[in-house]
């Protein structure tokens, strides 16, 4: 049976700087243990979110894709906690997950997996998906009917992705209103 969520909050970005403001905006309800599930096209905006959660965080480097090795681990320079970025792609079950050993990070940090859906879930009684959708095609003058748009164009709504936060478990009941991103 698939899990249902406890709620939903569905936002639209119209550039890669609103979709970081939206994850630096959740960060300071997170706590360390807690799990991200991102899900999105290729180039829907799933770094460029985790670079705003990071900032929210504080935690210290650059957050670049962790897609060529797996994982990146990324420590808060104070008492907060660190983030851990994972990307999943290549990962074709709960199993390879598994042989990540993410448990052993997890306690001390947030953990964000990119591509997780479905392989992940196991890892936590609660987590939020954070689903990123974006808009097929393209102005008329750049992008042929169907491609997906990949990049942002802060002078157009064309690009506008859509981000829907739900909560999973009972760590996020009633976690709605606490949230406040708007």
């Amino acid at each position: 049976m698939t899990a249902q969520p406890e709620w939903s909050a569905t936002y639209d970005v119209r550039s890669a700087a609103e979709l970081q403001a939206l994850g630096a905006r959740l960060a300071p309800c997170l706590r360390p243990a807690d799990l991200l599930v991102l899900s999105g096209e290729l180039g829907a905006g799933k770094t460029t979110f985790t670079q705003g959660l990071g900032r929210g965080l504080e935690v210290e480097d650059r957050i670049i894709s962790p897609t060529f090795v797996l994982v990146r681990q990324h420590p808060a320079p104070g008492d907060g906690p660190g983030l851990v970025h994972v990307d999943a792609y290549r990962l074709e079950s709960a199993a390879a997950v598994d042989d990540l050993d993410l448990e052993s990070t997890m306690a001390a940090n947030v953990t964000v997996i990119e591509w997780g859906a479905g392989r992940v879930e196991h890892l936590s009684d609660s987590w939020l998906r954070v689903d990123i959708t974006r808009p097929l095609g393209g102005t008329p003058d750049t992008a042929p009917s169907g491609t997906l748009v990949t990049h942002f164009d802060d002078d157009g709504e064309d690009e506008v992705r859509t981000v829907t936060v739900s909560g999973f478990g009972p760590r996020w009941r009633d976690r709605l209103s606490a949230l406040a991103l708007d």
